[in-house]
């Protein structure tokens, strides 16, 4: 986890954590010390969530996918505490299945919450850490953001599109004392990837991401995959010829379409993307 120090009374808000990933990363930062902000759609779900943690804690209502809620959430978050030194963008939702049957609701939803949700989060905390020349903020996208699994098209689209984003608000921030960090765990275990394959790789927790998060947060770097490995595993593969790359790809990568079990993610789906639903953690 790094040095637990220079966490102590730093201000740290954390979107979509009244569960799974968000809280874990939740329960990191508060025992190293920080003063954690626990945004989510159910603010009853967030102050109960805040209230396991130790430390200082606090939930907060936040729906990613309004403008006045996200501005809000950080207007009361600095209220509270004063101005927020990092952010973690971590809200997000998943369907799966073949791309000609994802629904226009299921697509919409994907793309609200994942894509534009970070975006708006990015857009509304990075000009207030500008102005005080210190910030970071982390966001948890998925190995989905270079890799591109059959059947999840459209989430895959959407964490492609956070890695692009975050790429080029980077260059415009650099000398500006804001950090940014993409951490692109593998499948985890939560509700999102209820019924999906982990391909070649173990299914990770989300006490494992979130080890990850607090260590980008202590040693500022901006691409994180967790396993370690899946980045420069990613990028050889990348350079073999285009028939080679496939094939590797096969053996890395699941195909959602023929492996997911769509059974076990029928609540997970009717719940996250029929719903105002977009506390989920991503994966």
């Amino acid at each position: 986890m790094g040095s637990t120090k220079s966490f102590d009374g730093r201000v740290i808000a954390v979107t979509g954590a009244a569960r799974g990933i968000g809280l874990a990363i939740a329960r990191q930062l508060a025992e190293a010390g920080a003063r954690v902000a626990i945004g989510d759609l159910d603010a009853g779900q967030a102050a109960a969530a805040a209230a396991t943690l130790p430390g200082t804690a606090a939930g907060f209502a936040l729906d990613v996918t309004v403008e006045s809620s996200f501005t809000r959430f950080l207007d009361e978050v600095e209220s509270k505490w004063g101005p927020v030194d990092v952010l973690v963008n971590n809200a997000g939702v998943m369907w799966v299945g073949p791309f000609d049957e994802e629904t226009e609701q299921a697509t919409r939803r994907q793309l609200e919450v994942n894509l534009h949700g970070v975006i708006r989060g990015v857009r509304l905390t990075a000009p207030r850490m500008r102005a005080r020349g210190r910030g970071h903020i982390v966001t948890v996208a998925s190995a989905a953001s270079k890799l591109a699994p059959p059947g999840e098209a459209t989430y895959a689209a959407t964490k492609h599109g956070v890695f692009g984003y975050l790429s080029a608000v980077r260059e415009e921030l650099r000398g500006s004392g804001v950090n940014l960090s993409v951490v692109m765990p593998t499948v985890v275990d939560t509700p999102l990837a209820a019924g999906t394959s982990t391909g070649s790789v173990d299914m990770l927790t989300p006490e494992d991401v979130a080890s990850a998060v607090v260590g980008a947060i202590a040693k500022p770097r901006f691409e994180v995959t967790v396993p370690g490995y899946v980045g420069p595993l990613a990028r050889a593969v990348a350079i073999l010829p285009d028939a080679l790359r496939v094939l590797v790809y096969r053996k890395m990568v699941p195909n959602q379409v023929v492996e997911a079990n769509q059974d076990s993610r029928a609540a997970y789906e009717k719940d996250a993307l029929t719903t105002d639903n977009n506390s989920g953690a991503t994966s």
